[in-house]
């Protein structure tokens, strides 16, 4: 980082940021649900996710959908060490 910028943690996400989430579209053969709900994952902190799961649902998104292997992205939450709040998102949410 460079001398003159100051590192911001913990600052408030807008609506539009988490809801910029939604826009992501993946590569050839992936799963639309499958790619936007990673990328929300890996870029929103818990409780951001769990507001995003509700933009999601409203979008129209299924919470259910499979990837190419046939796992629910809640089968591949369940298998990160550390993925316990969002897990509870998404249970919250209706993910099955």
């Amino acid at each position: 980082m460079r001398k003159d910028k100051q590192k911001v943690i913990g600052e408030p996400m807008t609506e539009a940021q988490i809801a910029a989430f939604l826009e992501a579209r993946p590569y050839a053969g992936e799963s639309v649900e499958q790619h936007i709900l990673t990328r929300a994952y890996r870029g929103l902190r818990a409780h951001d996710f769990e507001h995003f799961l509700t933009l999601f649902r409203a979008a129209g998104f299924d919470l259910n959908a499979k990837d190419a292997r046939g796992r629910s992205f809640l089968q591949v939450l369940r298998e990160h060490a550390q993925a316990e709040d969002y897990i509870a998102a998404m249970e919250a949410a209706g993910a099955k």
